[in-house]
């Protein structure tokens, strides 16, 4: 889908909800719309005018980049400022915001700015619906971010010694993903080694790997603005029996949700296949979190697989599956891959299953 395709959904979706322009101030919802990255800039959408809204330090390199639907205007001293003069060039009367992408203190700021020219109205969820189903161009972003993450994952499993610390191991990963194209990690590289597993997003830390340690290495990259995420638990020396065990659960949970993804099914069925095995096996009240999260522009995005989320599943979204089972003060295990929806199932984008 071009550009120039989906700000016109865009429109049609802002004729829906009455408001004759809209102020988008997600970094996402703007490098989407306009296949740029977004750097401190705001998209500004209002009567067939679609103006990207920057500073000095941006506007050149925008304006030879950006596609010629849209035009670059330069920030003044004051976003609200630039939007009241906008306003009252281009004849604005009703001006959507994204509602949950700006603060309290800035909406008000911007409603009493444009007071006596136009309305400020807040919308929720304009841009968001569209980004859930990914375009093939999309896809093999992601699937690219993805095998990146992959190889870094199979490069560092050698570098995982007694002694090494896992901050030392996350620095290892992020040199590596540099060196194989990524921009860089797409969230905080996560190594939990022993105990420090049995928390969901330990903070990677100075301690050092013992022996007959297990290793959690929680990590992503990002790619052309695209995102991946995956989980892999490593192992030093023997491995306790329970360790064992815990980990076969949680890879047989993992296989069983995606067994039932398939357009239509509701996400929070695919998070109840997962919940129901680890808890048949007697570990229900240890698996704490959602079972996966749609990943892309953003490393978290709709749709979510939770208990709590009743969202039908389709052709083309991309997701996270990642049951797990954290046992508090020992170890935790999780495994994570990620899937796109096909027309009669999912492929596991990061290839063989916990590996």
């Amino acid at each position: 889908m071009s550009a120039r395709q989906r700000i016109n959904k865009i429109y049609s979706q802002m004729k829906k909800q009455a408001i004759d322009s809209l102020l988008i101030s997600l970094p996402a919802n703007i490098a989407y719309l306009t296949t740029y990255p977004s750097r401190d800039s705001w998209l500004l959408l209002a009567k067939g005018k679609n103006i990207y809204i920057t500073d000095s330090r941006y506007a050149a390199e925008a304006k030879n980049s950006l596609s010629r639907i849209f035009s670059i205007r330069q920030a003044g001293a004051a976003l609200t400022e630039t939007l009241a003069s906008l306003a009252k060039e281009l004849g604005i009367k009703k001006l959507g915001i994204e509602q949950k992408h700006i603060s309290a203190y800035a909406y008000q700021k911007m409603a009493c700015g444009l007071t006596g020219i136009a309305e400020v109205i807040p919308v929720i969820d304009i841009v968001e619906p569209l980004r859930e189903i990914k375009s093939p161009q999309e896809i093999e972003k992601i699937k690219k971010a993805t095998r990146i993450a992959s190889a870094a994952l199979r490069f560092i499993k050698r570098h995982i010694a007694a002694g090494a610390k896992e901050i030392e191991i996350a620095g290892e990963i992020e040199r590596f993903i540099r060196h194989k194209g990524a921009e860089g990690p797409s969230f905080d590289i996560i190594v939990a080694s022993g105990p420090n597993s049995s928390y969901p997003h330990h903070k990677t830390s100075h301690r050092k790997i013992a022996k007959n340690d297990l290793v959690l290495i929680d990590m992503g990259v990002e790619y052309c603005g695209y995102k991946s995420d995956l989980t892999r638990v490593f192992f030093l020396g023997k491995i306790n029996p329970l360790v064992r065990k815990v980990y076969d659960i949680v890879a047989e949970a993992q296989k069983v949700a995606i067994k039932s993804i398939k357009p239509g099914i509701m996400t929070n069925e695919v998070d109840m296949a997962a919940r129901q095995y680890i808890a048949g096996k007697g570990y229900g009240g240890l698996f704490s979190h959602s079972l996966g999260h749609g990943v892309g522009l953003e490393i978290h995005e709709s749709p979510r697989l939770s208990p709590r989320e009743n969202r039908r599943i389709r052709k083309g979204m991309v997701f996270t599956i990642e049951p797990a089972i954290y046992i508090p003060g020992e170890f935790g295990i999780r495994i994570e891959d990620m899937v796109v929806v096909t027309q009669k199932g999912v492929k596991v984008l990061s290839g063989s299953l916990n590996k």
